[in-house]
Formats: C-alpha cells, sequence, structure tokens
C-alpha cells in the first residue's frame, strides 16, 4: 500500500466522524418559533380555529406558533407569500376551500397552484353551511321553498357576500340542482348578506353557520337544510340536502393546515400528529364548535382527495354561472 492509499484509508474514519457529528449537531424540529399564515382577516373562521390550534401546539412542541393575519385580494395576497417560503416547517398556512378549489378558477393570474405548492398536514375544521330562510317566507322543507320558487320565477331574492363568494356558489349550485330560478342580491361580506336577510329585505340565503345560528335558534331565521354529507350536532333536527329530497347536493366548506411543497415529510409527520392530538382532545373540540365549527384532523392524503373532489366541481359551476371577478 502506497502512502496515498494509507493516508486515505486513515482518513476515512475521520471524515465517517465529521459527517455524524455534523448530523448530530442539527438542532431538532422546532428549533426556533413558527409562524402560520392566514390569508383572512382576523376573528373570521379560519382565524378563529387556527389560533384555537396554534395555542396548543405551541406547548406540544415547546416552541413559539405566531398567528399572521395577511388578507387581501380574497386570500390572494397571503396565500401567494405563503407559497414562497421557504420549505423548512417554519412557515406555515391555513387555506381554506375557498382558496384552493374557487379563486384559481375565477382569476386568470394567480401565483400560487392549488396541487403543486402546498402539501398537506391536516384538515382542521369543517364550517357547516345551512339554507335559510326569512320567517315570512311560507315555507318550512326544501321542497317547499323548490315549489315556491318554480311558481314564481326570479322572484325570490338571495344574497351572498359578493359574486362567487360560497354563498353565491352555494346557491347556483342549488338552482341547477333543482332547475328553479333566483335572484342574486350580492353584498360587500356575508354578515351584511345575512343582517338583510334577518331585516327581511330578501328572502333567502346559504350561509356558514356560525353568524346566522343564534337568530335559526331565536326563530328571527327558518333552517331548512344542511349542505354536507351529514347532519351537525349543533342543529341536529335540520336534514341535509339529501335527507330533505335534493339528490346529489353536497356543498361543504373546510379550512386545513399546509405547509410549502417539498417540506420534508418527517415535518409534516410531526405536525400532524400533534394536530391530531390536539384536535381531538375534549375541550378543544368545545371551543371550535362553540364557533360553529367542527374539528376533523383527517391525514394529509384525505385533504388531497377532498381538494381533488371539490377543484373540477367548482370549475364547472363557476364556468356555468360564468362568474368573473369583481
Amino acid at each position: 500500500m502506497n502512502l496515498k492509499q494509507r493516508t486515505a484509508c486513515l482518513a476515512a474514519p475521520v471524515v465517517a466522524l465529521a459527517v455524524s457529528a455534523a448530523a448530530h449537531a442539527q438542532p431538532a424540529y422546532p428549533a426556533k418559533p413558527i409562524l402560520v399564515i392566514v390569508p383572512l382577516a382576523a376573528a373570521s373562521a379560519s382565524d378563529v380555529a387556527v389560533r384555537t390550534l396554534t395555542e396548543r401546539l405551541s406547548m406540544a412542541l415547546k416552541q413559539q406558533v405566531v398567528v399572521e393575519n395577511h388578507p387581501g385580494a380574497a386570500g390572494r395576497i397571503g396565500t401567494e407569500r405563503a407559497a414562497k417560503a421557504a420549505p423548512d416547517g417554519y412557515t406555515l398556512t391555513a387555506l381554506n376551500s375557498s382558496i384552493l378549489t374557487t379563486l384559481p378558477h375565477v382569476y386568470e393570474k394567480i401565483a400560487y397552484d392549488s396541487f403543486q405548492s402546498f402539501v398537506p398536514i391536516t384538515m382542521l375544521v369543517t364550517i357547516p353551511t345551512v339554507l335559510i330562510v326569512h320567517p315570512s317566507l311560507p315555507v318550512k322543507s326544501v321542497k317547499e321553498l323548490v315549489a315556491f320558487a318554480k311558481a314564481r320565477p326570479d322572484q325570490l331574492l338571495f344574497s351572498s357576500g359578493g359574486v362567487g363568494s360560497p354563498q353565491h356558489l352555494a346557491m347556483e349550485m342549488f338552482k341547477t340542482t333543482v332547475r328553479a330560478g333566483l335572484t342574486h342580491v350580492p353584498y360587500k361580506g356575508a354578515v351584511p348578506a345575512t343582517t338583510d336577510l334577518i331585516g327581511g329585505h330578501v328572502q333567502v340565503m346559504f350561509n356558514g353557520l356560525s353568524f346566522p345560528l343564534p337568530y335559526v335558534r331565536s326563530g328571527r331565521l327558518r333552517a331548512l337544510a344542511m349542505t354536507g354529507t351529514k347532519r351537525t350536532q349543533l342543529l341536529p333536527d335540520i336534514p341535509t340536502m339529501q335527507e330533505a329530497g335534493i339528490s346529489g347536493y353536497v356543498y361543504e366548506q373546510w379550512l386545513g393546515l399546509f405547509a410549502p411543497a417539498r417540506t420534508p415529510p418527517e415535518i409534516i409527520n410531526r405536525l400532524y400528529a400533534e394536530s391530531v392530538k390536539i384536535l381531538s382532545s375534549q375541550d378543544v373540540r368545545d371551543r371550535l364548535l362553540q364557533q360553529a365549527l367542527e374539528p376533523q384532523g383527517g391525514a394529509p392524503e384525505d385533504v388531497t382527495n377532498v381538494l381533488r373532489d371539490d377543484f373540477p366541481r367548482m370549475a364547472k359551476i363557476i364556468k356555468q354561472v360564468g362568474i368573473k371577478p369583481e
């Protein structure tokens, strides 16, 4: 063995030890605070759900988890920022179904891809959506509403939070399914749209359950059906659309926790495991239900499957209605 070969043999263990030492020297995740971007306003359903989770996630990870709201452009501003973040597990985002399944079909230029820009961690919550009418309307079931609307084409007014909003899309799907004509009255947000329904200025609306729930319970609004695949425990006596006789109608709003694409699987798995534990705890479930949010905790692949189902359905209804940016 010549001198060069002997030197190489002696150096090999040193290199191996150096590599091993470097690997052990890397701090365990998470080694610094984690940022969660919420691309919607503070106190929105998404914001409430995320803050309920991150309060406990900070304790579980023994590291601060900070929530930042970046609203604007229907959620595109914050979402685009999250898509550009480093895939190191230190920037996460909470994205709702509208941002991922609706906006890409409404806007020609959008700086994120619903399937390629992010990797799902878990489904945080679903947002129960309810079909509600003003109590002055002489209908007490979905079938009665359909018959009433068909007898008076385009005379019933329905409100929404704006063109292309979840409330608008839910009603357009309903109109297509039952083949009845109703006239759209768009508002700048779901709250004023619901307020005018309570006041009797419009007659019918689809909406997330959080804001109208007290008015349903007090009798100032009448709930006819839920739009999901099962009843909500918040209004257990209200049937689903399927149970109400509207076959094939399902409209669900949901919120997922995501990381930038190419985030290491071991980080995704850690965040998923901790999030599911938190969402399974009874006190967290109770807090979310008090806000009319139903806790979930599905695996990453479950989120992907829901996204794959919803994306083409939203594309179809948006194309059919011809929704354009306001």
